[in-house]
């Protein structure tokens, strides 16, 4: 509205100012004498100004109705304005209503999560279960002698005419005083609550025991039935194929020099033997012979082999390298939905993709532990995002090894301590081996699902060496048991059949057996996962018909 007056002022001045100047040129005009043509002239003139009158009075009048409309509208604006601010008013004093009794039921709610929160708490420690139940057990026992102590003064009050009499009789039977025979009565009184207390306390930590281990039980075995993962192996040998045996004779080169480049460029070893149309590539840093395999199937492919051409192919495979790493890092966090780590923590969680411990592929532990963690902490009511997180960095150690002293869980915890990530995720990294003493229960968590995902049936593989020496320790276990005639480990170990003698072994003797036997295999073995014994037990009748 203001804008509009400003506008009519401006049009009212602009006016004034031509009408002025059209009279001070007449005036002019008129004192110096015109000429027919300058009448003619002022005429037209003259008439322009009329006009001009006209359209400013046209103007005028629209400015008036303009200032009228105006008027109506802030007339109308402050009646609807008024209008808005009651019906505002009444909402905001029924959402303020409606606000207050949300409010309370989510106090209540958040009081009774709380409490929850504060049971499953009690519940997730055996120390501290068993320290407040000690404490709740000494105060209901103290409230307890509080209340018998008082009802001992009522009592008192009501026998007051018979203390004398009892206290001559003690007195004179006993040789005690007053003052004796009170004290043996509370000490005996304390001796026996006492006793009940300690009977009470043991018996509700024997209980809380009990139950804490079925949860965690229950917890644990929930986690892994709801994963499954495929198996990985280990491996620091690389096969490529060639396509005839000659590709052989180029890749050594003249004098071999085509091999001697592509050792000292990759850092692995080309081995060439008799096998036909293949090459071998050696290396125990998988990310190397990863680019050197590239490497070489691009050589391969291209039929270029010397040693500029070598180092070309090799940059460019580095390249590619680190873009699937880089990839399988954005999967995986993807996969257990962490979106904001810092560029060089994914860069370096890529390397894992080609790591691997006991034949489990360290980026998929990760995935599998994060899961884990994160399905546990769920069922304990803690934050899952922040124990998903913890587990899925707690090996990130792993890929800097070759590059910084230290073990890879204290490296770890530096590196994500580096690049911000947060106390309680540095704590579940640095902790997870127990190199630094577990403060939280996060990092107990981690702990769990690391031991739950690497101890897992087919998680991980054992070398050779030590393969083959479980698997003659099982037949030895069993083969030293009287009446056994044949032992055979089965399963890559995870179970044993035991034949024995059906004369020098009854059914009541096998079922023994194979209890002792377990048992024995348990104390002496370690070994993921179980080992089923079986002990087959078989009956022959023959006869000879003549």
């Amino acid at each position: 509205m203001t804008a509009m007056y400003v506008g009519l002022a401006l049009i009212g001045l602009l006016i004034a100012g031509l009408l002025a100047w059209i009279g001070l040129t007449l005036s002019r005009r008129k004192a110096a004498g015109t000429t027919a043509a300058q009448q003619d002239a002022v005429q037209r003139q003259a008439e322009q100004v009329r006009q001009t009158e006209e359209h400013a009075a046209v103007l005028r009048t629209r400015a008036e109705a303009a200032e009228q409309r105006a008027e109506e509208i802030r007339r109308g604006a402050e009646d609807r304005a008024s209008e808005v601010r009651r019906d505002a008013e009444q909402r905001a004093s029924d959402v303020r209503r409606e606000a207050e009794a949300e409010a309370q039921s989510i106090r209540d709610d958040l009081r009774e999560q709380r409490l929850e929160m504060e049971r499953r708490e009690h519940r997730l420690t055996e120390r501290e279960e068993r320290l407040d139940e000690q404490h709740r057990g000494i105060e209901e026992r103290q409230l307890d002698l509080t209340a018998r102590l008082g009802e001992l003064d009522r009592r008192r009050s009501e026998i007051k005419d018979l203390e004398d009499e009892r206290r001559r009789i003690l007195e004179g039977v006993a040789n005690l005083t007053t003052e004796q025979a009170k004290a043996e009565l509370v000490a005996a009184i304390e001796a026996e609550a006492k006793r009940h207390a300690h009977t009470i306390v043991r018996d509700i930590e024997r209980q809380a025991q009990d139950e804490g281990e079925i949860k965690a039980r229950k917890i644990i075995t929930g986690a892994v039935q709801r994963l499954a993962s495929e198996q990985t192996s280990e491996s620091v040998v690389s096969v490529v194929h060639l396509p005839s045996d000659d590709m052989k004779g180029r890749i050594i080169g003249r004098e071999g020099r085509n091999i001697r480049s592509f050792e000292q460029t990759t850092g692995v070893n080309l081995i060439i033997d008799d096998t036909p149309e293949a090459v071998l590539l050696s290396c125990f840093d998988p990310v190397r012979r990863e680019t050197a395999r590239l490497t070489l199937d691009s050589l391969v492919l291209d039929g270029r082999i010397h040693p500029s051409r070598i180092e070309e192919i090799y940059e460019r495979s580095k390249g590619e390298v680190a873009e699937l790493c880089e990839r399988a890092a954005e999967d995986a966090m993807a996969e257990v939905g962490i979106t904001d780590l810092h560029p060089e923590l994914v860069r370096t969680m890529g390397l894992l993709r080609y790591r691997t411990s006991y034949g489990q592929n360290v980026l998929k532990h990760l995935i599998e532990s994060a899961h884990i963690a994160g399905m546990m902490a769920a069922e304990l009511g803690l934050d899952p995002k922040l124990c998903k997180r913890g587990a899925f960095l707690h090996d990130i150690g792993k890929a800097l090894t070759h590059e910084s002293e230290g073990s890879h869980a204290i490296v770890g915890a530096e590196l994500a301590r580096k690049y911000g990530e947060n106390d309680d995720v540095v704590h579940c990294i640095e902790a997870h081996h127990n190199e630094v003493e577990v403060r939280t229960v996060e990092a107990v968590l981690t702990q769990a699902a690391d031991a739950v995902s690497g101890g897992r049936p087919g998680a991980r593989r054992e070398s050779l060496e030590a393969y083959v020496q479980r698997l003659e320790r099982l037949e030895e276990i069993a083969m030293h048991h009287d009446g056994v005639e044949k032992v055979f480990a089965m399963q890559a170990g995870r179970e044993i059949r035991v034949m024995v003698l059906p004369d020098a072994v009854d059914d009541i003797a096998a079922q023994v057996m194979a209890r002792d036997i377990a048992k024995q295999v348990e104390e002496e073995l370690t070994y993921p996962g179980q080992i089923r014994v079986t002990v087959v037990r078989e009956s022959r009748a023959t006869e000879v018909a003549k």
